[in-house]
């Protein structure tokens, strides 16, 4: 079983046009920045928006076909978890659970039961009969993933399940929910912002970026190769692309880095920020790439300061907080940065 998306779709300055194959017994996690399309996909796979051209299919059946087939949204098979849960405020946890196996069919003693089992899997078997006002946010995401799970669905839909809660409460939900996915027999696609969720709940990775997938894969190849600013700035690098000749590449500004491995033509280069060296005055020594530049901003994360550089090459520059009063730093000051040729990372475009 799989949920194989192809399609576009148009929605006010919206324009998304993707392609994802989602394969049984896995979990997609898409990422992007805001408004880059993430919540219209999920709301087009789940029926509430129709797309304009493709095809969207589960388990080989057509759910949505443009001009013949559109598949109302609770005839999809899917199970849908959504950031602010959406739960029924009159009825209790029990009997939100209940809602879905009662509206298949199931007499209410059935669906009760179904709901009883899936809470004490979650680990809601005191608040059954508490409702959603009286619910804490990591009990009420639970509620919503029992409900999500308490008709069978074919597919599981997760829109941001993680955002509404806090830093502690998000860590236990997080392990919780990753314990029931890989438990989850059919394919379920993840939507978040957050690259620590989709590092301990997926097996791949999307990355959609102005209503097109920029990258794609495992978390190990999109980390290793980024394509992108967004996921550079995701995992914490710096991204270059430029055209190579040899050892030499040249930047659409014009700015030069020398590297370790030559190649030709389009490529992308990765710096770590640990690896750009900040002086006082021209460097000595063994760096092949130096130059004079600026600084723009300076952020303490931790015990770090990130250090941003204007052009000729904007990237970040990673030192310890007695580096940067050593070197007097603040906005606007000048520096001399530098890195060596064998820490850059080259990679074809």
């Amino acid at each position: 079983m799989s949920l194989d998306v192809t399609f576009r779709l148009r929605l006010g300055d919206l324009d998304l046009d993707v392609a994802l194959l989602a394969p049984s017994g896995t979990v997609t996690a898409v990422l992007g920045p805001n408004g880059a399309g993430k919540t219209t996909l999920l709301r087009a796979i789940a029926g509430s928006v129709a797309i304009d051209t493709g095809a969207i299919t589960l388990d080989g059946s057509t759910l949505d076909e443009p001009p013949g087939i559109f598949v109302p949204p609770e005839r999809r098979g899917l199970g849908i978890v959504h950031q602010d849960y959406l739960l029924f405020p009159h009825l209790t946890a029990l009997d939100n659970v209940a809602f879905g196996p009662r509206s298949k069919g199931r007499s209410t003693a059935d669906a009760r039961a179904i709901a009883a089992d899936l809470l004490d899997r979650v680990g809601i078997t005191s608040n059954v009969k508490v409702k959603p006002r009286a619910l804490s946010g990591g009990q009420a995401q639970r509620v919503a993933l029992a409900r999500a799970l308490a008709t069978d669905p074919a597919a599981l839909l997760l829109d941001e399940p993680l955002a509404a809660l806090d830093a502690g409460t998000r860590v236990e939900v997080r392990r919780d929910l990753r314990r029931f996915l890989a438990d989850f027999a059919g394919p379920a696609i993840l939507v978040t912002h957050d690259p620590v969720d989709a590092l301990a709940l997926a097996d791949h990775v999307a990355i959609l970026e102005a209503g097109r997938f920029t990258q794609t894969g495992t978390i190990a190849e999109v980390t290793a190769r980024p394509r992108s600013r967004y996921v550079a700035d995701l995992i914490g690098t710096n991204l270059i692309h430029g055209t190579a000749v040899d050892a030499t590449i040249t930047t659409e500004s014009g700015a030069t880095l020398t590297v370790a491995e030559a190649h030709d033509g389009a490529v992308f280069a990765t710096i770590a920020p640990s690896a750009v060296a900040l002086h006082h005055g021209k460097p000595e020594g063994s760096p092949r790439n130096r130059w004079p530049t600026t600084v723009r901003h300076l952020d303490l994360i931790g015990d770090r300061v990130r250090v941003r550089l204007a052009p000729p090459l904007d990237l970040v520059a990673e030192i310890t907080p007695a580096a940067g009063a050593e070197l007097g730093l603040r906005e606007g000051a000048p520096v001399w940065a530098s890195v060596k040729a064998t820490e850059i990372r080259t990679y074809p475009r």
